[in-house]
């Protein structure tokens, strides 16, 4: 989201659960050039002093489970497949941690067009 907005974005990422950043996305990312190796797990009870402008939720779960937010923040919505949950063949499940990564550069690329009009 920072590269789609040309660092104009400050992005925070959290879950309502922590497990860690999985190794297989860390090298995925760096396929990109995205160094994602000093990340953490963050839950979202972390950031709740934070108003946020935009908060997304990047799955059905996280929709469901999210706490009430104290923000006045525009909600959205996106459930990406979980590639950490693929079955397969080593080959098999970077390809889908690669589809993935697609999946959220195309979201992140068209909502920063979309919120640089408004």
């Amino acid at each position: 989201m920072r590269y789609f907005t040309n660092n104009k974005a400050e992005v925070y990422s959290a879950g309502v659960e922590t497990h860690g950043v999985n190794p297989k996305a860390i090298a995925t990312m760096l396929e990109d050039g995205i160094d994602i190796s000093n990340h953490t797990s963050n839950n979202i009870d972390e950031y709740t002093h934070i108003d946020f402008d935009y908060v997304i939720t990047v799955c059905d779960n996280a929709k469901e489970r999210c706490p009430f937010f104290p923000t006045n923040a525009e909600k959205f919505h996106y459930n990406f497949p979980d590639p950490a949950k693929a079955t397969g063949t080593e080959t098999e499940i970077d390809e889908e941690f690669r589809k993935v990564r697609q999946l959220i550069k195309d979201y992140c690329e068209n909502f920063a067009q979309e919120i640089s009009k408004s």
